[in-house]
């Protein structure tokens, strides 16, 4: 049984686009306060839909969804941790000095 949900040069360039974006949302949210703004869970479900749109182009950047390498599952899933830490930090209440 194969999963293929789009070609594989495809899913490459998103793989790599995608995290740049997100970088550049979070810095933006918080240039601006809107961190404070936005509800927790709003934030912790749009991470979510993040992590598991972007494991699923890792995994189908050889061009099949299933069956996956074990290179890029171990790739999906230290992204997907690195997702986690971001968002782990960007809940954070920065700092007084």
């Amino acid at each position: 049984m194969t999963i293929v949900v789009m070609d594989g040069p495809t899913a490459s360039a998103l793989a790599q686009i995608l995290p740049l974006l997100l970088l550049t949302l979070i810095i933006e949210l918080r240039r601006t306060a809107l961190h404070r703004k936005v509800s927790r869970i709003t934030l912790v479900a749009f991470f979510v839909l993040f992590g598991v749109i972007e494991t699923v182009l890792v995994l189908s950047i050889d061009g099949e969804l299933y069956p996956f390498q074990w290179g890029d599952l171990l790739s999906a899933i230290t992204i997907f941790g690195l997702l986690a830490a971001i968002l782990g930090i960007s809940l954070m209440e920065p700092r007084e000095f």
